[in-house]
């Protein structure tokens, strides 16, 4: 005899270890539980079919909200039908456990509900991860924005005492002063202790186009009056991750090539597809890093021999790379010989991406919200 689809279905739910349940209706029985529960909430299936002790208040907070919802979806509002919030469940042994529900309503054809259906997943490894992140973000905002002052008040000081200097040092004070005010701003957008904090409560964008990062690139390029040549390849229009970060990633390497390359020369950036991810390239036609210092160019405060005269901090790279690396990919350099005794050779800056293949968080399908988290069943 060959097996439901129903268990078909359930078997899948619960291979990556979520406990999956199913609520009839309309009269709000528990028909299904799975075997998961005793390991997420110390109490047998038995237990909390019948509800007893603790399981009561457990079973209340599923069934939280589901008269409303049902009566929306009677009036014709299908906002409801899935849903996805976080909560805490007491464990048998005093604890809580962080837990993640997801919930739709299964209907006839002709609207009527018949079962409350979703699975609970455990969330303490991925608040333990957002935690770490948050973390590792304020010190990220510390340790650059410490040098950042330093620079800023000496570059001050330079400005008020030096007010009788030549007009070429003026500017060069004037451009190291505007690189700071760049560099304080963009951690204030993306590392402030106010983001930190929100990041953890509000909804996150967890999508990016890298087809449109390096079109904002290109146009970066243009506005600089500079010429870009943009080659997008067979680029994903979607991948997973954090469109903020990987666009202050790729801005690093386009300020580089607009600063270091000729102002005659074009900026080219480059996309493609790996076997196991995406690569985003940009190269510019200038003197390149010089020799020996490739592998320092990365490292906190570092810069190159050729850039004395030029603003700058020495962290662009190193928040680029760590941003990368905090998505799983790395930034390489590469650069090209000596061409036509010019001087001048190609340099390129490739990040590279993996693509997910392993399951994870599902995002919300059209006309669904994601930021649902407070809604009730």
């Amino acid at each position: 005899m060959a097996v439901p689809a129903a268990e078909h279905l359930l078997a899948i739910a619960e291979i990556g270890g979520d406990l999956a349940w199913v609520i009839d209706l309309p009269g709000g029985e528990l028909s299904y539980l799975s075997p998961a529960v005793e390991q997420l909430s110390g109490y047998s299936a038995r237990q909390w079919q019948a509800r007893e002790g603790a399981t009561a208040a457990m079973f209340a907070e599923l069934m939280a909200g589901l008269p409303a919802r049902l009566a929306r979806l009677r009036a014709g509002d299908n906002s409801r039908r899935r849903l996805v919030r976080e909560l805490e469940l007491p464990h048998r042994k005093g604890h809580k456990v962080a837990v993640e529900i997801i919930s739709t309503v299964m209907a006839k054809p002709a609207g009527v509900p018949t079962a409350l259906v979703g699975i609970v997943r455990d969330i303490a490894s991925r608040r333990e991860h957002e935690a770490g992140r948050r973390r590792f973000a304020s010190m990220l905002n510390h340790e650059f924005r410490t040098p950042l002052s330093t620079i800023d008040g000496a570059i001050q000081r330079l400005q008020v005492t030096g007010a009788a200097a030549d007009p070429a040092t003026l500017d060069r004070y004037r451009k190291i002063g505007n690189a700071v005010d760049q560099m304080i701003g963009m951690l204030e957008q993306y590392l402030s202790p106010d983001v930190v904090a929100a990041s953890g409560t509000a909804a996150r964008a967890d999508r990016v186009n890298p087809r449109r990062l390096l079109e904002e690139g290109a146009a970066m390029v243009r506005a600089a009056g500079r010429e870009a040549l943009l080659e997008l390849g067979k680029l994903p229009d979607s991948l997973r991750g954090q469109p903020q970060g990987l666009r202050l990633a790729l801005k690093v390497l386009v300020d580089n090539a607009l600063q270091y390359g000729p102002p005659d020369t074009p900026i080219r950036l480059t996309g493609g597809v790996t076997s196991s991810g995406i690569r985003l390239t940009v190269a510019d036609q200038g003197a390149g890093v010089p020799a020996g210092e490739q592998e320092t160019i990365f490292g906190k405060n570092s810069r190159g021999s050729n850039s004395v005269s030029l603003p700058g901090a020495g962290l662009g790279l190193y928040m680029a790379r760590s941003v990368v690396e905090v998505h799983g990919g790395v930034i390489t350099l590469q650069q090209g010989a000596n061409e036509n005794d010019s001087g001048l050779r190609t340099t390129q800056f490739s990040i590279y991406l993996p693509i997910r293949t392993s399951a994870g968080k599902d995002v919300a399908s059209a006309g669904h919200s994601s930021d649902n988290s407070g809604n009730k069943f």
